[in-house]
């Protein structure tokens, strides 16, 4: 798979160039519909935000962060210990995070993020709706719909109330208001990529998960997840993975399994769209070992335990939900146009990983079409865990591995493409997305030359940041 042969490079490179046009496309076309009729909604089709070069406090620190990466980062991930370099990519990832936020000052890129009329700290100041928690979230559905009494902010009527909840804990505890809601979200943020790193090494090996390392900390997805809420969701999210791949692959079971069904039964209360993680938890079963089924029993106790706990207090879940979907086409998602939202979201989510990871994915197609063409000889297993060769050197683990992590990052992009079809994802999908997005960065593992392909997503996601004012 790390074939550099000027066929395989051509083909990489026409897959990157293909979604470059997508954009491109999804650009033009974009913004004649709205100058046309304004049913996008957007200033910046496909995202959005509206255009607005810029520079700021975080500027230098981005490009020095970026220039390290792409320059050490291969060489790093390597040569490092392997506790290490988690380490390293929880740190290099939040200053990267808060380096993009910072282009757009500390008020607009952190502080104030959190706190506009969307979002959800506008239930906890100046008025504190939440001040009585089981009282709220009995009466949370009585609040979803547009027509309704005091109905709720966007998100916090588009997201069931573990979401809201998290920020009013954060007050509790001394930590309100945008700055810290902020913080919050990019810290906790940033150990997605860490998850994501555990979840390849124990399912795909540690050869691939260390070439995937420099990716997963520059990713352009960075952008939007700081300060965005969905950082957080996708941090929850890819810890609830990660915990199953650890339960499946034996990694005390019943222990990880059971806080993976915690997680997992929290992202479902944290996002509706969260649910679509099961795509990429059946890969993730797919790719564990023969005693891949012992720690279910474990995982799904613990999955019960958020949603009874809401239950209980008087929330409903399933009702949310259909009101929720009421209330999406009582707005913008009643307008924006579904056959144009369901390519442009793609287009989107290009800008979200990346040409590395797009043409990374070309590779994991190739390898899925590989293996099942191939005789069946035996059960594929992980690729042995240890210390990677040199940056760019195949091993003979390459070769039992590819294929598993190409099933990972492809049960992602499925995932995505649900969501896309549902006609319940028109626009802002740079930041819904996130969670399944994240999956698919470690395709870029399979690509030789990481270092071209690392600068080609610094550039991107300084551009983006630098050149326009997301919304997000």
């Amino acid at each position: 798979m790390l074939s550099d042969r000027p066929k395989d490079v051509r083909r990489d490179l026409s897959a990157a160039l293909a979604a470059a046009l997508l954009v491109l496309t999804a650009a033009v076309v974009g913004y004649v519909i709205e100058h046309r009729d304004g049913t996008l909604f957007v200033s910046a089709a496909p995202l959005y935000g509206h255009w607005g070069p810029h520079v700021g406090p975080g500027t230098a620190a981005a490009i020095a962060v970026a220039a390290a990466v792409v320059a050490y980062g291969p060489l790093l991930a390597a040569r490092l210990s392997w506790r290490w370099l988690l380490s390293a990519v929880w740190g290099t990832a939040t200053v990267w995070t808060f380096s993009l936020a910072l282009v757009d000052g500390w008020e607009r890129g952190v502080a104030r993020r959190l706190t506009t009329r969307y979002e959800y700290l506008q239930v906890i100041s100046p008025v504190n709706r939440f001040h009585d928690i089981p009282a709220a979230l009995r009466d949370f559905t009585h609040h979803i719909l547009l027509h309704s009494p005091d109905h709720w902010p966007a998100h916090i009527a588009g997201h069931p109330p573990a979401a809201t909840l998290t920020f009013v804990l954060l007050d509790r505890i001394g930590l309100g208001g945008g700055a810290w809601a902020g913080v919050w979200c990019v810290t906790v943020g940033a150990t997605a990529a860490v998850a994501v790193l555990v979840t390849v090494r124990v399912l795909a090996g540690e050869a691939l998960a260390r070439r995937a390392a420099p990716f997963l900390v520059l990713a352009p997805a960075a952008v939007w997840m700081g300060t965005s809420a969905d950082g957080y969701f996708a941090a929850v999210a890819a810890w609830a993975l990660a915990l199953l791949a650890l339960a499946v692959t034996g990694h005390r079971p019943r222990t990880t399994g059971l806080a993976s069904g915690l997680l997992l039964g929290l992202t479902a209360y944290l996002s509706y769209g969260l649910t679509l993680i099961a795509v990429i938890a059946c890969a993730v079963l797919l790719l564990g070992s023969r005693s891949r089924f012992r720690p279910l029993p474990y995982t799904l106790a613990g999955l019960t335990v958020v949603p009874l706990m809401f239950t209980f207090l008087g929330f409903n879940w399933w009702e949310a939900y259909r009101l929720l979907v009421t209330r999406y086409f009582e707005g913008a998602g009643g307008i924006r146009p579904y056959g144009y939202w369901v390519w442009a979201n793609l287009a989107c989510t290009v800008l979200i990983v990346g040409p590395a990871t797009v043409a990374g994915l070309r590779r994991a197609g190739a390898a899925v079409l590989r293996t099942a063409a191939a005789p069946v000889r035996g059960r594929a297993t992980p690729a042995p865990v240890g210390r990677a060769a040199a940056p760019g050197a195949p091993t003979p683990a390459h070769k039992s591995a590819a294929p598993r992590l190409a099933v990972l990052v492809i049960g992602a992009l499925l995932a995505l493409l649900v969501a896309d079809l549902s006609g319940m994802s028109k626009a802002e999908t740079e930041r819904i997305w996130l969670p399944f997005a994240l999956w698919m960065l470690p395709a870029a593992a399979f690509l030789p030359r990481p270092r071209a392909w690392l600068l080609a997503q610094a550039t991107l996601a300084l551009l983006l940041n630098h050149l326009l004012l997301t919304g997000w």
